[in-house]
């Protein structure tokens, strides 16, 4: 599967953007999809995931009540509604995948990637 993460920007504290991630291929519905971010300096984080039918989803304690992860099988596409945006949430978001449908936390768990887009909040 390849992956094309969109809809990073510019934008202050307490506002809010939603992040895209479409895929290619034809098993989309058959990968638990995740989004990562990774700030200047530091490692990449578990962010978000979802499982395959999109009936489960999991975050991170730092965006619990403010993001919210989703997905259209028809479309292949994954999304990350972010909400109450801080400063501490610059980074690059990655959207990722993985084929066994499992969930899990590390990011050198999950072997596809996109490219990343920047969220930049400003305070």
């Amino acid at each position: 599967v390849q992956l094309q993460a969109s809809g990073g920007g510019l934008v202050q504290a307490g506002g809010s953007l939603r992040l895209s991630c479409a895929a290619s291929g034809r098993t989309f519905s058959s990968y638990s999809m995740g989004w990562f971010r990774q700030a200047p300096g530091k490692e990449r984080k578990f962010v978000a995931s979802i499982t395959r039918s999109g009936g489960s989803t999991y975050y991170a304690d730092s965006v619990k009540g403010r993001f919210t992860i989703s997905r259209d099988n028809a479309k292949k596409m994954v999304y990350l509604q972010m909400n109450s945006l801080k400063p501490e949430d610059t980074a690059v978001y990655y959207c990722t995948a993985r084929s066994d449908g499992g969930i899990y936390y590390a990011a050198n768990e999950y072997a596809y990637w996109g490219q990343g887009t920047l969220v930049t909040v400003s305070s």
